[in-house]
């Protein structure tokens, strides 16, 4: 599935199955915030919801002033700040960060503020448990019915010292052998893939999962998203395959078990970030892949 320099070539793909092999499938989802109507839309702010089975994708174009609030929230959710020069503070129980953008925050459960303190671009990665949100989202009628190939969400172990208002800057040096820059907490892992040109065609990585989402949000550039259903007995259920163009700011929802890949297609920069809720198992099975591990800790029957 992957080139030999590939740090993705050394996931070990022999686990089991957690979930029966498929029977029919589900659709991918494309939302283009560029193209649309906003879901709200207050003093020229402007934020679009779009879902999968698991998370919500909350991107909100804001102004200097603008707080978005959580109430009673049930459980962790991520703040991305994709561009450097986009001050915000987050409030939770009393305590604050500020942070100047360029980075993620963790926010745990309960009552939460994130104040935007200059013009800029915000993105709340919330999961399906907040049931405001997903009746906000453009594609909520998608998902009626669940993804038959997903198992019910389950979280991950809280933090490590309970918890906490936690942030991690996304200007993290490459380093041979770790694919990306990853984080997670305890519903979330987010893998922020350095910015690139137009990606070499005789070096795609078309691959598939067995039973969890990808979501894939492009914050720079465009992409072209390759989905490829496999075919099951019944031909009902074939799917003709997909080549979407999703430009920035834009998410798609890859379904299990499409084989995907996506092509990066801006002359200057392209930048994806790849979303998992809960958190990748193999990735977190990777020692030095996930760059908070010590704080977050895997399920027991998962390797560090």
């Amino acid at each position: 599935m992957y080139a030999a320099n590939d740090p993705r070539a050394a996931l070990n793909t022999a686990t089991a199955r957690s979930n029966p092999a498929p029977a029919a499938y589900k659709g991918a989802e494309y939302a283009r915030f560029y193209d649309a109507p906003p879901q709200e839309m207050t003093g020229g702010n402007e934020t679009y919801y779009a879902r999968g089975q698991n998370l919500v994708v909350a991107h909100t174009r804001g102004k200097a002033g603008l707080v978005l609030s959580r109430t009673n929230q049930v459980d962790e959710y991520v703040v991305l700040l994709p561009n450097k020069d986009t001050p915000a503070e987050v409030h939770w129980n009393g305590r604050s960060i500020a942070v100047g953008g360029y980075c993620i925050v963790v926010v745990p459960p309960g009552d939460s503020e994130v104040h935007l303190k200059g013009d800029g671009e915000v993105i709340r990665l919330i999961t399906t448990r907040a049931d405001d949100l997903v009746a906000k989202c453009s594609n909520a009628d998608s998902y009626l019915s669940p993804d038959p190939n997903v198992p019910p969400f389950e979280p991950w172990p809280d933090p490590v010292g309970g918890h906490k208002l936690r942030h991690y800057s996304l200007d993290v040096p490459p380093e041979p052998g770790r694919f990306g820059i990853i984080f997670r907490c305890s519903t979330i892992m987010v893998n922020f893939l350095p910015g690139s040109g137009p990606r070499d065609i005789t070096r795609m990585s078309p691959h598939f999962h067995d039973d969890f989402e990808q979501y894939s949000l492009c914050v720079a550039g465009s992409y072209i998203h390759y989905l490829r259903w496999p075919w099951i007995s019944d031909l009902n259920a074939w799917r003709p395959d997909d080549a979407e163009l999703c430009a920035a700011p834009s998410v798609a929802v890859i379904p299990p078990p499409a084989v995907h890949t996506s092509r990066s297609m801006d002359p200057v920069k392209n930048v994806l970030v790849d979303i998992f809720s809960p958190p990748r198992a193999d990735f977190s099975a990777k020692p030095g892949w996930v760059l908070n591990a010590d704080e977050y800790p895997a399920p027991a029957d998962t390797a560090r």
